[in-house]
């Protein structure tokens, strides 16, 4: 059997596990190989899942939801620490706005349908507004900063090396930390049939994913200048993003299904998603 796993940028514990080879040491005690599956959009993990692309997957914590609103099959396996440093919703230094409530009418840029909706939409819920009805909600690109530094969009969801960069710039202040609001965990996840018919191979996938984790950590700067190259940016600021990462992976617990049930709450009610999800139907079933 070849284990497929997904890889995109935005999730960097996979990210450095595929070119560690960590994972491919892992299987191979259990005759299995490992290929990878490169794709630019975390989204589309879910789908990916259920159409056999890809048997392994990690995102930030919005897209496990709407794979189980989509009638995907998915199962949780593992998460990591609470990222609190790993973004922020950001304004211009000398913006009008001075509180979530205030950005009622605005144009927020933010990658929609990642972790960042699930903090714009859980900063609007608490301030009493809605995300599907008080701002406008529009996909971020790479001129986001630059539109909102001219006034062109109310705010911006800026995360990792682009977070380090417009911070060492200045000119923008943090209107939202992230970990005011959700904890922002890296969210593993896989097909029900995978986790329940090869748990072994789940398992070792799971210490794949610390071992890496244990690298990053170590080697802060070696791992930024994987990124930088391969991404763009500066060592520096990638250094600065990494560092601010816990690198520790944890099991699924009570509390994150409890977090990920308030999002989906949240995503239902303002009309992001078009049906209610039950998030425990996503946890492995008990023996």
């Amino acid at each position: 059997m070849t284990v497929v796993i997904g890889v995109h940028r935005s999730n960097p514990s996979l990210y450095h596990l595929s070119r560690l080879g960590y994972a491919e040491q892992e299987l191979a005690a259990f005759g299995e190989t490992v290929a990878w599956h490169p794709y630019t959009d975390g989204v589309r993990t879910g789908a990916h899942l259920a159409d056999g692309t890809i048997d392994f997957g990690g995102t930030g914590s919005t897209p496990p939801v709407t794979a189980q609103v989509a009638g995907h099959d998915i199962v949780y396996v593992a998460v990591s620490a609470p990222r609190p440093g790993h973004g922020a919703l950001l304004v211009p230094e000398d913006s009008p706005v001075r509180t979530v409530a205030d950005l009622k009418g605005g144009t927020v840029h933010l990658a929609v349908g990642s972790w960042q909706t699930h903090l714009v939409a859980k900063a609007l819920d608490d301030a009493g507004l809605s995300y599907g009805t008080d701002i406008t909600a529009v996909r971020g690109d790479s001129g986001s900063e630059e539109k909102l530094r001219s006034g062109e969009i109310t705010a911006w969801v800026a995360q990792g090396a682009e977070l380090a960069a417009a911070r060492r710039t200045g000119g923008l202040r943090v209107l939202v930390p992230t970990g005011e609001v959700i904890s922002d965990r890296s969210v593993f996840f896989t097909r029900r049939d995978l986790a329940e018919e090869r748990p072994e191979v789940v398992e070792a996938l799971v210490r794949a994913l610390r071992r890496a984790d244990e690298w990053a950590a170590a080697h802060p700067r070696e791992a930024a200048g994987i990124a930088a190259a391969d991404q763009g940016g500066t060592v520096d600021d990638w250094e600065t993003a990494l560092r601010a990462l816990p690198w520790t992976i944890e099991e699924v617990t009570e509390e994150f299904v409890a977090e990920q049930q308030r999002a989906a709450d949240v995503f239902h009610r303002t009309g992001f998603v078009d049906r209610a999800v039950t998030v425990a139907d996503a946890l492995p079933r008990k023996a």
